[in-house]
């Protein structure tokens, strides 16, 4: 039995004709032939909604005492004995009276969706419990009823009843709201235009934003990469500066300013390089960007303009907020800087918005913290520098004489900036170059390749040495920043990988799209195989990319032991970036393999439950079928018996209690089997349309003349029943009636029609059954109370109920007025036509 369908009529606040826009849908149901009930509906004395009410099943309210008085609450228990297609359950986030099953009204719309019966309802947005603090700041009332916002953003449908301010208060001062006696203090009070706008934009805006969780999925589902600038979503682009909050709150602002604005903000880390980011910093930023509201991303990437752009794109971003570069003036050799590059790149569909901060201009370090694998602008520079610079520094020298010592002295310096630009080859170029040079252009004798002066031979060695030693020195030390950025970079992925296993993101499907989104792949998966030669099968899988059906088809997969790999496809990414992929293909693993042992604790829960059913069998075995035995034997052997002359009386006493054993381990024997056969799922009813009155009396065959009551109508629709099932059915609820009814008070079957069902209604005057144990006395081998071991093994309840299920019906307990039980056995009509109801009124048009 599935699960039934949530339909929710959200209002800004109450009058604004939520229960009227339910009334009317159900009036469009029940046009087309569906089965739906009114659960509770509370018009308020307003008399157009009242009349909504006329042609509508209703069902009866119970009433609750609680201090005195008497309180009219939905009797849950009534409508699911019914069982309507569509219930409406008026007012979602009431509570209900103390003393009912649940505190609150959402929790037995739970309970009626969870029996697969659809359920509309109404809700207001200041009931939602996360807009608690915000409704009161705008009211000044705070609201006791709530309903969590989870509750309402599971429901399947959720339809906003709109209406503005002016009208609202014309429908007030109308009286079609409140009584005229309260009209004055409530326009005057909550009522007033501005409360009523703030409350209509809040549910506009919480209305929007399920639209567009529908609208993401929707994209998703059809892969559609171009930016729909449906609402607004800011990016922030975070350095790890301190200038990070600024951004954040300007960004919090803009969003503010536009219909249900979101706010995104991602840290981009280059995968070979160390950035100026406090890990402290980003931490305090998350959690500020969180507490507005927004979500932190961590993206890595080492085209920081594309990786941003990228990321904006793929969640259908309109703006991107980023900081004024904190670069001093002369750094801006090095290129035009991230948020240049963003604004030149981003395209029509983008807008950047580059905001000042108190750290601009600062400085940010320099750029030979990007280590030793550097991009092709820094090579191209170094070569620039090692063999033009010194061309460039020997013209510049011709107008002047320094010396050859300030010469050498400059070289040098020419050979440590191409160094710290390119590298190590670089730099031994410059070295060479500028040797040749000195040579030539300064040292004597002039513009000829020998060296007339042993000391200038030696000063000329000792700068190509000093050139290569500062060449090397610099180059091993971009090495170990380079080294120094790797683990740095891993440990906040790790770190943050950690963070959201704390945080319980535990699943699968999470996991891999964090990895996706960490490494900007296209798509993620994790394969498995039962053995070297079976084939790849795929445990789970993210994203929009190729599908892989082995690992080999991938652009990177990592590995998980003999028999698991995670593959990503998108692009080709270094080597370095294994080890942290290997830790998230290790953590993936270990996800499946929580995943799969939950599966298998929840098999051998099962499992333990058929034991203790067996082993409870084998309990009622030793007893309940043994003594009917022993009585038959000792009856047989007593007949049998030679030494003893029976009277006709006793021999029929004998022959008596022969029969009754007989028939007790009969009906014994026949639930024992029933219980098997729906224990393992063999029921297999043989449905067919047959009248009640063939088939209930013939239930009645097993109990004494006398003790049971027939009262099934000639004109009840035919239902579509397994005839045997349903005879065994009745038979055991019938028996078990008697069994617990007064001597002299006889038990009554009773059908009747209820739209397209026909209940049978057992009903005795005996002892009862409390609210607590009414669904376990359901179970196998329960009896209730202090039922003797003689009463039987308590399985005929749980045998009635299994086929009641298989046939598509449900027997549930309810009380019996006055005292008693009453079993209600629902049946579907033939047909599923609609049974006249005594009681319903017509249709009336509502005016």
């Amino acid at each position: 039995m599935g699960r039934g369908e949530l339909r929710i009529h959200l209002g800004a606040a109450p009058g604004v004709g939520k229960t009227y826009a339910m009334l009317s849908e159900a009036h469009r149901r029940v046009g087309r032939g569906t089965d739906c009930v009114v659960a509770f509906v509370e018009h308020h004395g307003r008399p157009r909604t009242a009349v909504m009410l006329h042609g509508l099943e209703q069902v009866p309210r119970k009433e609750l005492a609680y201090r005195g008085g008497l309180f009219p609450e939905m009797d849950l228990d009534a409508v699911l004995a019914r069982r309507p297609q569509v219930a409406l359950v008026d007012e979602l986030a009431h509570t209900n009276v103390p003393g009912s099953r649940n505190a609150k009204r959402w929790q037995d719309v739970e309970e009626l969706l969870a029996a697969g019966i659809d359920v509309v309802s109404t809700v207001n947005i200041q009931h939602l419990e996360s807009l608690g603090d915000v409704v009161e700041s705008i009211t000044g009332v705070r609201q006791r009823e709530t309903v969590p916002d989870e509750v309402v953003r599971r429901a399947d449908q959720v339809e906003l009843v709109d209406m503005t301010p002016e009208a609202l208060r014309r429908r007030m001062a109308h009286g079609n709201v409140y009584q005229p006696d309260k009209v004055d203090a409530a326009l005057s009070n909550y009522f007033r235009p501005g409360n009523l706008t703030a409350l209509r934009e809040l549910a506009l805006l919480w209305v929007a934003d399920r639209v567009d969780a529908s609208l993401t999925e929707y994209r998703s589902e059809h892969g559609v990469s171009r930016i729909w600038g449906s609402r607004e979503r800011i990016v922030v682009g975070l350095t790890g500066g301190p200038e990070g909050r600024t951004l954040i709150r300007r960004a919090a602002r803009l969003a503010e300013k536009g219909a249900g604005g979101e706010v995104l903000a991602v840290y981009i880390a280059r995968s070979d390089a160390l950035t100026s980011a406090s890990p402290k910093e980003l931490a305090q930023q998350r959690t500020l960007v969180e507490d507005l509201g927004g979500t932190f991303h961590h993206v890595v990437g080492d085209d920081i303009p594309a990786a941003l752009l990228a990321f904006a794109r793929g969640v259908n971003a309109t703006q991107i907020v980023l900081g004024s570069s904190r670069r001093k003036t002369w750094q801006y050799v090095f290129g035009p800087g991230v948020g240049a590059t963003v604004a030149r790149e981003s395209g029509p569909d983008l807008d950047v918005h580059i905001v000042t901060h108190g750290e601009v201009a600062k400085g940010r370090g320099l750029p030979v913290a990007r280590g030793a694998r550097l991009g092709r602008s820094r090579r191209v520079w170094g070569w620039i520098a090692g063999v033009a610079g010194p061309l460039l520094l020997t013209a510049l020298l011709s107008a002047v004489d320094l010396g050859l010592a300030n010469d050498m002295l400059l070289f040098l310096a020419l050979t440590v900036a191409a160094a710290l630009l390119g590298g190590l080859l670089p730099a031994l170029a410059s070295a060479a170059v500028g040797s040749l040079l000195l040579n030539y252009f300064y040292a004597p004798p002039l513009h000829r390749w020998t060296i007339a002066d042993p000391k200038n031979i030696v000063a000329l060695v000792v700068f190509v040495a000093v050139g290569v030693a500062v060449a090397s020195v610099v180059d091993l030390a971009a090495r170990r920043t380079h080294q120094a950025a790797r683990l740095r970079t891993e440990s906040e992925i790790l770190s943050f990988l950690a963070g959201n296993v704390l945080r319980g993101e535990t699943g699968l499907e999470d996991l891999l799209e964090r990895v996706r989104e960490t490494f900007g792949m296209e798509s993620a998966a994790l394969l498995e195989r039962a053995s070297d030669v079976e084939p790849w099968t795929c445990a789970g899988r993210v994203g929009r990319g190729r599908r892989v059906e082995r690992p080999d088809q991938a652009d990177v997969d990592i590995p998980v032991g003999d028999r698991m790999a995670l593959a990503l496809t998108g692009r080709v990414l270094p080597a370095e970036d294994r080890r942290v992929l290997a830790a998230f293909a290790a953590q993936a693993a270990v996800v499946l393999d929580r995943r799969r042992l939950q599966e298998e604790a929840d098999r051998a829960r099962t499992l333990a439950e058929g034991n203790r059913i067996r082993t409870a069998l084998l309990a009622a075995v030793s007893h309940d079928l043994r003594t009917p035995l022993a009585g038959i034997k000792a009856a047989v052997t007593s007949l049998r018996s030679e030494d003893v002359e029976w009277s006709e009386e006793d021999r029929a006493e004998l022959l008596e209690g022969i029969e009754e054993g007989t028939d007790r381990l009969d009906h014994l024997v026949g639930n024992l089997l029933d219980m098997s056969r729906l224990q393992t799922g063999t029921v297999t009813p043989l449905i067919r349309e047959i009248d009640l009155d063939e088939v209930v009396p013939m239930a009645l065959g097993g109990v004494p003349e006398g003790s049971a009551d027939l009262d099934v109508p000639e004109t009840l629709p035919m239902v579509a029943v397994d005839p045997g099932l349903l005879e065994r059915a009745v038979a055991n609820l019938v028996e078990n009636a008697v069994k617990y009814a007064p001597l002299g008070t006889p038990v009554l079957v009773a059908a009747s029609a209820l739209a397209d069902r026909v209940e049978v209604r057992v009903v005795d005057r005996g002892p009862g059954v409390p609210d607590a144990a009414k669904d376990r006395i359901f179970e196998p081998f329960q009896r209730h109370g202090d039922a003797p071991r003689g009463a039987g093994v308590g399985l005929g309840l749980a045998v009635a109920r299994g086929f009641a299920e298989a046939m598509g019906g449900t027997l549930n307990a309810e009380d019996t007025p006055g005292g008693g039980l009453t079993m209600v056995l629902s049946l579907r009509a033939a047909g599923g036509r609609p049974a006249p109801h005594p009681t319903a009124e017509p249709e009336r048009q509502a005016s």
